[in-house]
């Protein structure tokens, strides 16, 4: 026994609870440190934690094992583990509390190892992956080098909004600084950040400064940004650190309105425009809403299950390649919607089957994803086999990671996605989500023609199709004033 009184939690749960412990997954503690934050979700994956606590006034009702629930695939999965944990010289090896006895983020670690396949395959990740699978989110992953948000205002300010919504409506937040070529991980910046390290977003705040008037055109604005390093010390030591000049701005009642401490316990404060400087990557996690009793905006959802699959018969070849295989590129799996207003945000999600049980075969690693979309005939209900008159209206990242995310603007009509992976002849599952604002019927398009009829045998099946665009028309029955 590690102590003589354990409990899943003690006095709660808090992003504060966790560390890393020997294994390289920073990225898992950083998403168990921003589920913390959340009530409603974490009670998602630890379902009836208060009949799963150890109550020592009824110790046979205590059965040693533990329940949890992850978004597995697109589905609510169930994990259950018994209550052994890995230990060496009498401590937890893996993840662990900050109180001794609590011990629900090492059984939560355990569980999630059991879903990957070990505990070896957590080691690397993606702290967005984990989120995901903690919530069913809709992941976006942003370069913040490649996007120079460091570099320009505006954009680090529509950003700054952005994360401040997804925060406000439930959002989960992690960054890190990627290592440079030939550099090594885990070395700290002088600045008190660590290489290839995840940290968790734990709040995001506007501030006013210089007048006590909340009102005052004086009062000098800041954006904010709080962060938590999943190893519980090593903090930011610039601008707005913990011990830094510019505290004293700051009144004390506003200071604990931030949370502020001043304790070397991993977590920190650094204006918007630092952390746009000095971190690399951002992954948001959108929870997104499609409940008709919100006050927030509702989204239409849509999910599709998927397969990139070889076939030696070009018709039935569903593993295609990207746009660059033109002989190749309209024999991956194709979908199609329809986008009812003038104009609509879509947020599409590609998600491929999560490969960490294929690591120990060295097949581990994430497939170059990624898909793109084509504006279409307003009829067509069968399969692309030639581009002609279709317009490419949108191409995600081709990119290595579980999931690719895309939003656009898109105008009235007929659209068709395919999914692929970069290079032709890869094979695995997905799963392909679409948020519309209005109900997009997205479908998969199967057929490549339309069927022999008997009318086919008597006048013979088409074989040339003619496009014709009409521009405009008069003198139409039931024709309106703008000609429809």
């Amino acid at each position: 026994d590690l102590c003589e009184d354990p409990h899943l939690f003690v006095n709660g749960i808090s992003s504060h609870d966790l560390h890393q412990g020997t294994l390289g997954n920073c990225w898992f503690v950083a998403a168990c440190s921003c589920l913390a934050l959340r009530k409603s979700l974490w009670q998602q994956v630890i379902p009836d934690f208060e009949e799963q606590e150890w109550d020592p006034k009824n110790p046979e009702k205590y059965a040693g094992i533990f329940r949890f629930r992850f978004w597995c695939f697109g589905e609510w999965t169930e994990v259950v583990v018994d209550d052994q944990l890995p230990t060496m010289n009498g401590e937890l090896i893996y993840c662990r509390s900050n109180v001794k006895n609590e011990f629900w983020s090492a059984l939560l670690e355990k569980a999630y190892a059991k879903l990957a396949g070990s505990y070896e395959a957590l080691d690397r990740g993606s702290a967005a992956d984990a989120i995901v699978d903690f919530t069913g989110a809709v992941a976006e992953s942003i370069d913040l080098v490649q996007g120079k948000y460091g570099e320009t205002i505006s954009e680090q300010m529509k950003l700054f909004e952005d994360l401040l919504k997804v925060h406000k409506r439930g959002g989960l937040i992690s960054c890190y600084v990627a290592a440079s070529s030939g550099s090594a991980n885990e070395v700290e910046t002088e600045m008190g950040l660590v290489v290839g390290h995840a940290y968790s977003v734990t709040a995001i705040r506007k501030l006013r400064l210089g007048e006590r008037l909340v009102f005052s055109f004086k009062a000098e604005k800041l954006f904010m940004i709080r962060l938590r390093n999943p190893w519980g010390k090593r903090e930011w030591n610039g601008a707005w650190s913990d011990n830094s000049e510019e505290w004293k701005k700051v009144s004390n009642s506003e200071r604990k309105s931030l949370g502020l401490t001043l304790e070397n316990d991993g977590e920190f404060w650094m204006t918007f425009e630092d952390w746009c400087k000095n971190f690399t990557d951002v992954d948001i996690c959108r929870i997104v809403n499609t409940s008709y009793f919100s006050i927030h905006k509702t989204w239409e959802k849509k999910m599709m299950r998927g397969a990139w699959a070889k076939n030696s018969e070009p018709l039935l070849n569903r593993s295609g390649g990207c746009f660059d295989n033109r002989e190749t590129f309209l024999q991956n799996p194709q979908y199609i919607f329809d986008v009812k207003k003038t104009e609509d945000k879509v947020l599409v999600s590609l998600q491929q089957e999560d490969r960490r049980k294929y690591k120990k075969e060295g097949k581990g690693d994430s497939i170059p994803i990624g898909f793109e979309i084509f504006k279409v005939e307003d009829n067509r209900s069968y399969r692309l086999h030639k581009l002609t008159v279709q317009e490419r209206v949108a191409t995600s990242l081709y990119i290595n990671t579980r999931t690719v995310f895309l939003r656009r603007i898109l105008k009235q009509g007929r659209y068709i996605l395919i999914p692929t992976t970069y290079l032709p002849g890869i094979t695995t599952r997905f799963i392909l989500r679409l948020f519309t604002d209005v109900p997009s019927k997205l479908r998969e398009l199967e057929a490549d023609k339309p069927k022999m009829t008997c009318w086919s045998l008597l006048c013979g099946y088409p074989r040339r199709v003619t496009q014709i665009k009409i521009h405009s028309a008069e003198g139409l029955r039931k024709q309106d004033r703008s000609g429809g």
